[in-house]
C-alpha cells in the first residue's frame, strides 16, 4: 500500500495553493478518481479534498444577468439534472445526465468530476497490458491491433484510438457552455469545445488544464433550443453502460425550416465531437428525410474506423437522423427513452 497524503480545503485559494505540488489530485465524488486508483493506474501523492469547498456558488445554479445560467462544480449530476433551471432552459442537459451511470453514481459524481472523467479504454484501465500511451507514453497503443469495438472513428491518431465516456459533456458541447477555471495564474474561461484535447502525439492529457487549476463552475448562454431537444444514447445494454455512439441535439424551428442546429456526437472521438458540417446542412433548410440524411452522411465521410468499428460510421449516421427527427418532433420516444 502506498501512503497518500490527503488535506481538505475550504476555500479555492487554499485547494489551488495545495495542488500547486507534483503529484497532486483533487477529489470531490471520487466516483472516476478512486476507481482509477485502486486499478493502479492512478497514483497521486496527494489528494486535496473539494467537497468542503461552499464559496462562490460551487454548489448552486444561479441564473446569469445575459438570460444564461452559471452550473457550480460541485453540484452532484443528480441534482443538475433535476434542478428548475436546467430543466427549463437546457432539457439537454438534464436528458444527458439522466442517461448516464447508475442513480447512485449520479448522487455522488460532480459536474467538475465529469468534465474530468478518463477514458473506459479497456488497455488503458488494465495495467496488465503494458502498451497504453495514454496511461504510458511512448508504450504504444494496444488497441490499434486489439479490440476496437468502443473505440474512436473521429479525430483519432496513431498513438491512441480510445473514446471520452461522458454523457454530460457532450450535451455541453451541443449548448456552447463554456468551463470556468481557477489556478496558481488566476481565473480563466474555456470554451466547452476546446477544453478536451484530442490525441495527438500526447494522449495522456487529455483536456487543456494546467497542473494545479480547478474547474470552478460551466455557464450555459442564454438558448432559444429549449423546445427541441433530445438526447440519444445507443449502448450494448439499456442500463448503466457507456455510449457506443450518442447524439445530443438542439434545435431552433420555424415551422419545418431549421433557424439553428446544434449536434454533437459522443461515443465516437476522444472529445465530444460537434457535428459542424451537418449543422451547416440543415441550417437554413426545411428538415426532410433527404435532407437529414445528406447531412448525417456528410458528417461521416470524414470517419477513419478500425476494422473493429466499422459499423460505428452507419450507426452514428442512422443516430443523427433519428436524434433530429425526435427533437423535431417528427418521430416519437416510447416510455423506456427507445422511439416508438
Amino acid at each position: 500500500m502506498e501512503a497518500i497524503a490527503y488535506e481538505r480545503a475550504t476555500t479555492v485559494d487554499e485547494a489551488v495553493k495545495a495542488a500547486r505540488e507534483p503529484g497532486v489530485a483533487y477529489i470531490g465524488g471520487g466516483t472516476n478518481l478512486l476507481d482509477l486508483m485502486k486499478g493502479g493506474v492512478a497514483r497521486p501523492l496527494k489528494l486535496v479534498d473539494i467537497t468542503h469547498l461552499r464559496e462562490n456558488g460551487l454548489d448552486t445554479v444561479q441564473a446569469l444577468p445575459s438570460g444564461g445560467i452559471r452550473i457550480g462544480a460541485l453540484m452532484r449530476n443528480s441534482d443538475t439534472a433535476d434542478h428548475a433551471l436546467v430543466r427549463e432552459r437546457y432539457p439537454l442537459l438534464t436528458q444527458a445526465l439522466v442517461a448516464g451511470a447508475s442513480a447512485q453514481l449520479r448522487n455522488m459524481a460532480t459536474v467538475g468530476g465529469n468534465l474530468m472523467q478518463r477514458t473506459r479504454c479497456p488497455y488503458f484501465y488494465d495495467t496488465a497490458f503494458a502498451s497504453c500511451n495514454k496511461r504510458a507514453p511512448g508504450s504504444g497503443c494496444a488497441a490499434l491491433d486489439g479490440y476496437q469495438r468502443m473505440h474512436a472513428i473521429l479525430g483519432a491518431s496513431e498513438q491512441c484510438i480510445a473514446v471520452n465516456p461522458s454523457d454530460m459533456s457532450v450535451a455541453l458541447a451541443a449548448l456552447d457552455a463554456t468551463v470556468q477555471i481557477t489556478g496558481p495564474d488566476g481565473p480563466r474561461q474555456i470554451s466547452i469545445g476546446e477544453f478536451h484535447r484530442l490525441p495527438g502525439d500526447r494522449p495522456d492529457l487529455d483536456t487543456l488544464l494546467q497542473p494545479g487549476e480547478l474547474i470552478t463552475a460551466v455557464d450555459l448562454p442564454p438558448s432559444r433550443l429549449a423546445n427541441h431537444t433530445y438526447y440519444l444514447k445507443i449502448r450494448d445494454r439499456a442500463s448503466y453502460a457507456f455510449a457506443l455512439v450518442s447524439v445530443a441535439v438542439a434545435l431552433q424551428l420555424e415551422g419545418d425550416t431549421v433557424v439553428q442546429a446544434h449536434i454533437a456526437l459522443g461515443g465516437v472521438a476522444h472529445k465530444p465531437w460537434r457535428a459542424s458540417i451537418a449543422e451547416g446542412l440543415l441550417t437554413g433548410r426545411s428538415l426532410s428525410d433527404t435532407a437529414l440524411h445528406e447531412a448525417a452522411a456528410a458528417q461521416l465521410r470524414i470517419a477513419q474506423p478500425r476494422p473493429g468499428n466499422r459499423f460505428k460510421v452507419m450507426l452514428a449516421e442512422r443516430a443523427i437522423v433519428r436524434a433530429v427527427n425526435i427533437a423535431a418532433g417528427r418521430e416519437a420516444v416510447g416510455v423506456t427513452g427507445a422511439p416508438a
